[in-house]
């Protein structure tokens, strides 16, 4: 049965949730209880203060629910709650998420393998090009380009522009993306248009350059 008040806790934006974990959420094998829950523990770091009273107060919760969650998160392997030394070293339990960080990677790598399956061939044009495997988050980032409708010939673009710049990362690539967005570039046409109304732009402030250039100051008579 769903808790109104975990639901309502969540709704009200008290709960940030990454778009991803939103959607995949289900391939964790939790309730949607348990994984707002979850993301309550996640929004306050990878590790922290096991204090079930202080959760049962924040989320407005009986402890005995806060508890259950508790159970079935450690039974479904997410959390782990162990006793260890704070910075101030004294003992005291914790709760720590280094599970759950294992199995989204894990989430995400069988998402990218079903979609190179599925005939992607984007994720492999990319390895090949940075010449190396692709992270986790970066197959995170990729999959939001796609996700946006963003076509994988205009990923491609911008790799290649990436790539004529010197620069193999997807931050760099995500930012050209962002600005031919924000300049309505939605195809490889808008982007061949853009490449050549600056190449015109270029060549004209460069002839400009030349005239002062190639001026011959010395013949210049003072009469």
């Amino acid at each position: 049965m769903k808790n109104n008040k975990l639901e309502k806790f969540f709704i009200d934006g008290n709960i940030v949730v990454p778009l991803y974990l939103l959607k995949n959420y289900k391939s964790l094998k939790i309730g949607l209880d348990e994984f707002i829950f979850l993301m309550y523990l996640y929004n306050k770091g990878n590790k922290c203060l096991f204090d079930p009273d202080k959760y049962s107060e924040e989320l407005n919760l009986d402890l005995a629910k806060i508890m259950e969650y508790i159970g079935v998160l450690t039974d479904k392997g997410l959390v782990n709650v162990e006793v260890i030394k704070n910075d101030k070293g004294v003992m005291e339990e914790t709760v720590l998420l280094d599970n759950f960080y294992n199995k989204v990677s894990y989430i995400m790598m069988e998402d990218y393998n079903k979609k190179d399956n599925d005939g992607s061939e984007i994720f492999q044009y990319i390895e090949k090009e940075f010449g190396r495997t692709l992270g986790s988050i970066e197959i995170q980032i990729i999959n939001a380009w796609l996700e946006s409708n963003i076509s994988e010939d205009l990923i491609k673009e911008a790799l290649k522009e990436a790539v004529l710049n010197g620069v193999t990362n997807l931050k760099y690539m995500d930012t050209i993306l962002y600005e031919w967005g924000k300049d309505g570039v939605k195809t490889v046409e808008d982007v061949e248009k853009r490449r050549k109304k600056r190449r015109n732009y270029k060549d004209k402030t460069q002839d400009i350059d030349m005239d002062i250039v190639d001026w011959n100051w010395f013949d210049d008579d003072e009469e």
